[in-house]
């Protein structure tokens, strides 16, 4: 896939790759807006965004595709093949609209690098989509699929939980041999990325009258001691050479009773604790609470809250060759690779047994900004790279 800068006149030559009806799906899922929101997955806006943009255009391709649980899309073609099996997974939730002006506009801009769509999720989500939808129709309208070849759209892409995939998986008669998280990485090949887990902790003391704090136990004080304990907690043993070291961050942090002159008598403070391939949640989970539990006059709890798996793959792997294979064969120049500290559905699409990684067109520093834009030239060079990866390991 095309680093920025570098473009390759052969991207999507003799492929199927439209590339004016690459941009206008690229506008159209741009138009269609689809921010987290409080109701994560069962947001009506990304579920019409599936139902009412992805499921119609699929349709009018002559994929045949089902929903599953979640209102997850999921497309199944080629021969069931227990050697030959491949998953291009995107997402439909994007980051909201934050302070971005015309963020559903989907317009074209000029820009150093040749002309861009501009719109919140178009660099992160759904750039690398509509990508692998031109790369698929193409691929199934082509024929000669020697495997089976699996197309899903998640109504994730923001939660920071497993629900989505797992639905997804479930609803698949076999986990397939490889899988593509399609996100815009500037055309990297992620080699690895973090875990995470969230502890959730409640410290809780007893409520008086702020006059007379005396009488009553600071739970804000105690938070404040638990803070102290957990941020301090020793993370040095391990560490990855492409990830660093394992982190523990604060955040959020909440008090109860919201009411003016009042000690407060309970905190919830939640810590995101990132983990290394390899390293057991479990084991992290025990720290937190260890180190958490300050003691009298203090009531403290711990629970675990969402988690993501690490995951991993080898940079000479299956997965790896399939798509230098398939850059060679899309005649893009090769994916660099890199490490995220990010923690997506790789992991638990490798937990599963696939062998599974994220890559896509769409400059991953502007995921969430206020300037979200991908190149035409880098969403036809990833539409051509996908292709050729389909070919590489169905073909």
């Amino acid at each position: 896939m095309a680093e920025p800068g570098h473009r390759s006149s052969r991207a999507g030559e003799d492929l199927g790759i439209d590339s004016a009806e690459l941009v206008r799906w690229t506008q159209a899922f741009v138009r269609h807006p689809s921010p987290q929101t409080a109701r994560f997955e069962a947001d009506p806006g990304v579920l019409s965004f599936i139902a009412g943009t992805v499921a119609p255009l699929v349709t009018k391709l002559g994929l045949p595709w089902r929903s599953d649980r979640m209102g997850n899309l999921i497309v199944e073609v080629g021969p069931a093949s227990d050697e030959r099996s491949l998953m291009l997974m995107g997402y439909a939730m994007t980051h909201p609209a934050n302070r971005m002006q015309a963020p559903f506009a989907g317009e074209i801009i000029a820009t150093p690098d040749g002309p861009a769509v501009r719109g919140r999720g178009v660099s992160e989500q759904k750039g690398a989509l509509a990508a692998a939808v031109m790369a698929v129709a193409a691929a199934a309208r082509g024929g000669g699929l020697r495997g089976r070849l699996v197309f899903a759209v998640s109504t994730a892409g923001e939660t920071g939980r497993h629900d989505a995939a797992t639905a997804i998986v479930e609803a698949l008669p076999a986990v397939p041999r490889l899988a593509v998280v399609v996100l815009g990485t500037s055309g990297r090949l992620a080699l690895a990325n973090k875990g995470r887990l969230d502890v959730v902790v409640t410290v809780r003391g007893r409520a008086t009258h702020s006059s007379t704090p005396w009488a009553g136990t600071d739970a804000i004080a105690g938070a404040r001691r638990v803070l102290d304990r957990v941020l301090a907690i020793d993370l040095s043993a391990r560490s990855h050479p492409g990830l660093g070291a394992a982190t523990i961050t604060a955040t959020s942090i909440r008090s109860w009773p919201e009411a003016t002159h009042t000690l407060q008598d309970e905190v919830r403070v939640v810590f995101d604790r990132r983990l290394l391939p390899g390293e057991e949640p479990h084991a992290a989970f025990a720290a937190v609470t260890a180190a958490a539990s300050i003691g009298a006059p203090w009531t403290v709890t711990a629970e675990s809250g969402p988690f993501m798996y690490p995951a991993e793959i080898a940079s000479d792997g299956a997965l790896a060759r399939a798509v230098a294979a398939g850059c060679r064969r899309a005649g893009v120049p090769a994916a660099g690779t890199f490490f995220s500290h990010g923690a997506l559905d790789a992991g638990y699409l490798g937990h599963v047994g696939s062998e599974a990684a994220m890559w896509g067109p769409g400059d991953s520093g502007l995921w969430h900004s206020d300037d979200e834009r991908v190149t035409v030239a880098d969403l036809v060079a990833g539409a051509a790279a996908y292709r050729g990866l389909i070919e590489a390991c169905l073909g």
